[in-house]
């Protein structure tokens, strides 16, 4: 797992609650601004890219007029390990 990746991870598991963060407030709280963070989302979601599906580790959802990433099983598992 990559740098990035485990940040992110590291981040939504230490968020208060259920409701997952926003990606403004994740990319403030790394120092990454949104296009970096949404590229490596992609690859932590589960979606197909270049043929291999992703780990699942996270889902990027529209709420309102915000993007909030969540958290998944399969990511809190991943946060645990790395």
């Amino acid at each position: 797992m990559d740098e990035l990746s485990a940040a992110i991870l590291h981040a939504l598991a230490e968020a208060p609650g259920a409701d997952g963060m926003s990606l403004a407030r994740l990319g403030k709280r790394l120092g990454q601004g949104a296009s970096v963070l949404l590229r490596q989302l992609a690859l932590m979601g589960d979606a197909s890219v270049g043929g291999v599906a992703g780990p699942g580790w996270v889902r990027v959802v529209r709420e309102d007029e915000r993007w909030v990433v969540h958290l998944t099983d399969a990511g809190r598992q991943a946060a645990r390990a790395a």
